[in-house]
């Protein structure tokens, strides 16, 4: 349900300088530390000092004071998180303040399209890129925050990157942005620079914090249901099947323009004699779908 009811004005609000001077401080961090590592929230303040080891109950209650209504929240039965506690804790968890690794690339089964070379995936300033080492041909490029190489065998960070790829693209397509859940809009362009090696590209930007992400048409149908049903039914499980090894997916050898005044985009998906076309709009709504035997 949508409202055009204003937001009402924060009075006690922190400008982000002076939220992110409340948290640089290590006993500020340590009680949020102790907070995430709680079996149960909430937490006590005598149970919650002695896991951050304070011993001073006044010093330790004026550094739980600085954190109250904006990170963490008293209740009843002790203290919890706030949103914007958690979203400290898991970045720095995720490694984007303190963790700057570097990967040795990635070997990976999947072939190039264009010239059949294996492709492989590297890992640099927390972005992961999967492209062609003979050929250069980009099949992907997104964020993918340190944390998630921790404890992870190559094959299992290449299935996590697939999995946070889907998401995020998810998101997108239905208008929440996946960095700051604003607003997203989606816009559908002729790709004159061929960015992606594409003539058609989708550029999905967030109206609040400017995030953006691009893609291919392709890549917006992964989680549909009948484009899921049509791999089935062909003994495939799409939703584990790496974005970069669909062709659909990372260029345009399968999308046609059927019309750009309104947009009217086909994609074609297909497996042995079988064929899916589906038929998306300007928001990437898909409007139509057939299914048939190639001709």
């Amino acid at each position: 349900m949508s409202s055009d009811t204003p937001l009402q004005e924060c009075d006690d609000c922190l400008a982000p300088a002076e939220a992110f001077s409340v948290i640089a401080n290590e006993t500020r961090l340590s009680i949020l530390e102790a907070l995430w590592q709680a079996p149960e929230r909430p937490v006590r303040f005598s149970e919650l000092r002695k896991e951050v080891g304070l011993r001073d109950s006044a010093q330790f209650n004026y550094h739980l004071q600085q954190l109250a209504d904006h990170f963490v929240v008293q209740t009843d039965d002790g203290y919890d998180f706030r949103q914007a506690g958690k979203k400290v804790v898991s970045a720095i968890l995720a490694g984007s303040f303190n963790e700057h690794p570097r990967l040795d690339p990635i070997e990976l089964d999947e072939t190039c399209a264009d010239c059949g070379a294996n492709l492989h995936a590297t890992y640099e300033d927390e972005t992961l890129v999967i492209d062609c080492p003979d050929c250069a041909k980009l099949y992907g490029s997104y964020s993918f925050p340190p944390g998630g190489l921790n404890d992870r065998t190559d094959c299992e960070i290449m299935d996590a990157f697939n999995q946070r790829v889907r998401h995020l693209h998810c998101l997108a397509a239905d208008g929440v942005c996946p960095e700051c859940n604003g607003k997203m809009e989606t816009d559908v362009t002729r790709d004159t620079e061929e960015i992606l090696g594409t003539k058609i590209r989708v550029d999905h930007q967030c109206e609040q914090c400017r995030h953006r992400l691009r893609s291919t048409v392709g890549l917006s149908l992964l989680d549909q249901s009948q484009v899921v049903t049509f791999y089935s039914d062909h003994g495939i499980d799409l939703c584990s099947k790496p974005f970069w090894a669909l062709s659909w997916c990372v260029s345009d050898d399968q999308t046609r323009i059927l019309s750009d005044d309104p947009w009217e985009i086909e994609v074609t998906i297909s497996l042995s004699d079988d064929e899916l076309h589906v038929i998306v709009d300007g928001g990437l709504n898909v409007v139509e779908i057939e299914r048939g035997q190639v001709a």
